[in-house]
């Protein structure tokens, strides 16, 4: 089976781990809210990997460091969600500084990923 670029990457591969992690805390929301925070809270997490492996996709540099931002972002909608689910009762603290803990290393990971990116555009010019 061949082996794309991106599977290489550490935050693809934590961004995965944050999907599975997520999943797991919110299949034990009240079923009533699966479908709405819910389900924007799935949609979101598996927007951060997704659109790392699109970046990652792209010949540009540009649009490779636009698609880790789009990624910042939807990890952002997640730990704001995370944060409504606590305030919601749906999560214990400790489950949110679990999440938390995860969000950073992706983050701090997405962006040590971006600064590198910026780099190779700075030495093009």
């Amino acid at each position: 089976m061949k082996t794309y670029s991106f599977e290489n990457l550490d935050v693809w591969k934590k961004s995965r781990e944050l999907v599975a992690f997520v999943y797991r805390i919110q299949s034990t929301f009240p079923s009533y809210e699966r479908y709405g925070l819910g389900d924007q809270m799935r949609r979101a997490v598996v927007s951060v990997s997704s659109n790392i492996v699109e970046g990652n996709a792209r010949y540009s540099v540009k649009e490779q460091v636009h698609f880790i931002e789009i990624a910042v972002g939807s990890l952002m909608e997640v730990y704001c969600q995370l944060i409504l689910a606590y305030d919601l009762k749906y999560i214990n603290e400790e489950q949110l500084n679990q999440c938390n803990e995860r969000i950073e290393v992706v983050l701090k990971l997405l962006n040590g990923l971006r600064y590198y990116k910026i780099n190779q555009i700075s030495n093009i010019h």
